[in-house]
């Protein structure tokens, strides 16, 4: 769920992130994995956006993943061969904090053949540059933050101010799901209000997919990432005793 509310957020404001990591404040437009021929590889932790002159591959993910750099440099090759006059930008950014070695991994070797990409690490990152755009605010408490709380509470006012009710509805739901990451879910509610996320795209999505299979899979997913029940109850709709059910029949 955390992979996808990213990849909803990155292709519903793009030149937000095209501003971030190309440094151009375009108008991007989803391409799809099947565009590229043969068959795609766990797509469901990519976006590809491209525009006329230049593609955009994100990868969001909240764990390290072994087989990144093979899946950078396959998707490099089927953008080049569909796209050969395109310039492409790669980047890996990776949501939860980590020991792991996996995500300072740049490069994919196999005998001659080598190619790199960027990796972003959220916690790395400066607050300032996620709440300086609406697009990028469900970041911020992700950042290089020493007060998550604070930093939470400047993205609520920032929501608060947009004006687009549809807008502020999206992010509102983004930055709530992406903070439970990090935060108890009592400090979440505290701050984003369930009227404006129940609005979002994302809520939507989630209330019409039905428990028998989107909400479900969304429901046992959000448990698997450690999500608190009460915020998977508000994420999806369901009552507190069809969470905890999924909780011991898919997850423990």
């Amino acid at each position: 769920m955390f992979d996808n509310t990213c990849k909803f957020i990155a292709e519903m404001y793009s030149p937000d992130f095209a501003t971030w990591l190309l440094g151009e404040p375009i108008t991007l437009t989803k391409l799809s994995p099947t565009e590229l021929s043969l068959e795609p590889i766990r797509a469901d932790a990519l976006i590809l956006l491209q525009s006329d002159e230049v593609v955009l591959h994100i990868e969001f993910q909240t764990k390290p993943d072994d087989d990144m750099p093979f899946r950078m440099a396959d998707y490099r090759l089927r953008v080049y061969r569909r796209f050969p006059k395109k310039r492409m930008h790669q980047v890996v950014i990776y949501l939860d904090k980590t020991e792991s070695e996996k995500v300072y991994q740049t490069t994919f070797i196999a005998g001659s053949l080598q190619h790199e990409f960027s990796v972003i690490r959220l916690w790395e990152q400066p607050p300032e540059v996620f709440l300086a755009a609406p697009g990028l605010l469900p970041f911020a408490v992700l950042s290089a933050t020493e007060n998550k709380v604070a930093t939470l509470q400047q993205s609520s006012a920032a929501v608060d101010k947009i004006a687009d009710r549809r807008k502020q509805s999206n992010i509102a739901a983004a930055s709530a799901i992406l903070a439970g990451l990090v935060l108890e879910q009592e400090v979440i509610r505290r701050l984003f209000r369930k009227d404006i996320m129940r609005e979002s795209v994302i809520y939507q999505s989630i209330r019409t997919e039905g428990i028998e299979e989107g909400v479900r899979l969304v429901a046992v997913n959000l448990l698997k990432e450690k999500m608190p029940i009460e915020m998977v109850v508000k994420v999806t709709g369901l009552t507190i005793e069809q969470v905890q059910s999924l909780l011991i029949k898919d997850v423990e």
